[in-house]
């Protein structure tokens, strides 16, 4: 036995190992074309990009080991049936569930590690992995100056080049606007031609420019009237503009440690607890403040009018409402309108905190899925284990035709339920625990139902037992 079970868990091994690099490469590439213009054309470093493809990984695993892992199932159990395998190893009274029970081992070993996996790494990544991307987007493109186009990237000065030589570093028709003394377009360089090139440190930029002119305008006390101003030729003047602004800027962590997604489950239950009393804190100080502040209108007795008595408009005629009538026409108007002021600030203040509350469920919502997310993948791993492993062995088909077209949609499905479920859950529409792991009570039966099939060697696709079944239902009716 041990050797029929070194050699399953070897042929499924090197299938999930493949299977599970693959998926995680297709997510990294979704990755990257769905930022591809925050990415390109900014002169970031190689080791930049690669922290943060490595972070992007890493976040990817939730996704990607449930769908490695089901499918590496059914190319395992597939191929064992399509060669027949399972077939010498039931003659030889191994059952299918003795065959699969090295698989089983590696599925629950799996799924603490998942546990370990989204409870630790995840949000640690996932918090590394925004920070970084942050900063990428926030990062200005790297220094390159168009034909024709004022190019503004450099801070304080423009640059207008009319002319580019083929080397890319030739330049010609040069104005550069200085607005260092931030008083506009008083400090002007013109230039026949010129040549940038890169300091030896990569830091700066410098301009060599040739036969061209400094206007600079003097600004006195009355110089929009004389429009004085300085013009100085010049045969070659060297410009120096600093690169600083181009670097990437790291930025703290801390700005997104307190997001749900980067927090593990200690973190999440302090925080809940955090929100919850700050909630019931907030319900109960409405509740009070609005009890005391218009609860006094419920102890007026406020008489019923007389039957002759119709409303009319006030102040413009007579108002008889015995609680008005001993008030002259312009005080009733002010009681009148400061009543419906009043009821309109009631109607506000209800309203803004109405507003904060249902926003404050919503964030206690979204922690409390965070919560049960934490134990979402490790019990998906188990789930799909109960699918790919029997499921593989009814099929009898190895390769990546059937049964990856198989697990691509029975992920879809999970990933489809979860997705809807969770968001419901996050609005109030649904309760929590049900909306995080509706996916996985749907699958769960459609998994044990696989495996009782299969160690019963119930022809489950067979066309010929199907058209036996309903030859014997529909001969009864």
């Amino acid at each position: 036995m041990k050797k029929l079970y070194r050699y399953i868990t070897k042929s499924f091994l090197g299938t999930f190992l493949l299977t599970f690099f693959i998926v995680v490469f297709v997510w990294v590439m979704q990755f990257v074309w769905l930022y591809v213009d925050d990415l390109v054309g900014k002169g970031l470093e190689f080791k930049i990009i690669a922290e943060l493809l490595f972070y992007t990984s890493i976040t990817a695993i939730p996704m990607s080991l449930p769908l490695a892992l089901l499918l590496a199932l059914l190319m395992c159990f597939g191929n064992l049936g399509e060669h027949y395998e399972l077939v010498a190893m039931k003659a030889s009274g191994v059952s299918m569930w003795r065959s699969m029970r090295p698989l089983l081992y590696f599925s629950l070993m799996l799924s603490v590690m998942a546990f370990f996996i989204s409870n630790s790494l995840i949000p640690i990544a996932t918090l590394k992995w925004r920070t970084l991307l942050t900063d990428v987007q926030r990062q200005k493109l790297a220094f390159n100056i168009k034909e024709g186009v004022f190019y503004k990237d450099i801070e304080n000065y423009v640059i207008y080049v009319e002319k580019k030589g083929k080397d890319g570093s030739s330049i010609y028709g040069v104005k550069i606007y200085d607005h260092t003394d931030h008083t506009g377009n008083t400090k002007i360089i013109s230039a026949d031609s010129g040549y940038m090139a890169m300091s030896p440190n990569q830091r700066n930029i410098l301009f060599t420019l040739y036969n061209g002119y400094n206007y600079t305008d003097i600004t006195t006390d009355n110089y929009k009237e004389t429009r004085p101003f300085e013009r100085m030729s010049f045969k070659q003047e060297q410009i120096k503009f600093s690169l600083a602004s181009f670097d990437l800027t790291r930025s703290s962590e801390d700005m997104y440690k307190s997001y749900q997604q980067m927090m593990n489950i200690r973190q999440l239950s302090a925080s809940l607890d955090s929100l919850e009393r700050r909630f019931d804190n907030k319900q109960d100080a409405f509740t009070t403040g609005f009890e005391r502040r218009w609860g006094n209108y419920n102890s007026l007795s406020i008489p019923e009018p007389r039957p002759d008595t119709t409303m009319v408009a006030v102040p413009t005629r007579e108002l008889r409402w015995p609680l008005l009538e001993n008030y002259d026409g312009e005080t009733r108007a002010a009681l009148v309108n400061m009543s419906v002021g009043s009821a309109q600030n009631a109607k506000d203040n209800v309203s803004f905190n109405k507003l904060d509350l249902s926003a404050q469920t919503e964030n206690i919502n979204k922690h409390k899925k965070e919560w049960h997310k934490k134990f979402t993948l490790s019990i998906a791993c188990i789930i799909f284990f109960f699918i790919g492993a029997p499921l593989g062995s009814i099929i009898r088909k190895g390769g990546l035709g059937l049964p990856v077209v198989i697990s691509v949609a029975f992920f879809i499905i999970y990933h489809l339920i979860s997705t809807i479920a969770e968001r419901m859950a996050v609005f109030g529409d649904l309760n929590m625990f049900l909306g995080v792991w509706l996916s996985s009570l749907v699958l769960l039966p459609v998994g044990l139902f696989f495996t009782f099939k299969a160690t019963t060697d119930a022809a489950l696709f067979d066309g010929d037992s199907w058209k036996k079944f309903f030859k014997r239902l529909f001969s009864k009716q």
